[in-house]
């Protein structure tokens, strides 16, 4: 079975709002469900630096004070015979609304932390929202 890695990062605005992107139906992974800004770790690529450059690629910002999360198995997902690890992050903005750069899917938007589990949930984003939302790293970083 093959396997890859990829990074992830839960960024929250200053209303503690999350950064979720609603995938398009050409993902190839969980089409038309809602996730987080992230991808495929190139070769030669460090985790925290694939994701720096997804976040940028898919919402034009870029990403200071980015910290590790979490890294664990992506939970399989019937039809997608790969083994994935994610490397999850997490970072505060100061970026609203109307700075986001839509890169990649159908949506990029802060959704309120209160709306966000109400969302079809990716799988990999099914994992880390609750798991971030309930964590002393959100607590801390939407202030």
């Amino acid at each position: 079975m093959a396997s890859y890695e990829i990074a992830a990062v839960l960024l929250v605005d200053r209303n503690g709002a999350l950064l979720m992107q609603h995938r398009d139906e050409h993902a190839p992974v969980s089409p038309n469900q809602w996730g987080l800004p992230g991808g495929r770790i190139e070769p030669g690529e460090s985790p925290e630096e694939a994701a720096h450059r997804e976040v940028l690629e898919e919402t034009g910002l870029t990403v200071t004070g980015i910290e590790h999360f979490w890294t664990g198995p992506r939970p399989h997902e019937e039809g997608f015979p790969h083994q994935v690890t994610m490397h999850a992050f997490c970072a505060a903005t100061d970026a609203k609304q109307e700075d986001v750069v839509l890169g990649e899917g159908l949506a990029m938007v802060f959704i309120p932390r209160e709306e966000t589990l109400d969302r079809d949930l990716a799988i990999s984003a099914a994992l880390l929202v609750p798991m971030f939302l309930e964590s002393d790293q959100y607590a801390r970083l939407a202030r």
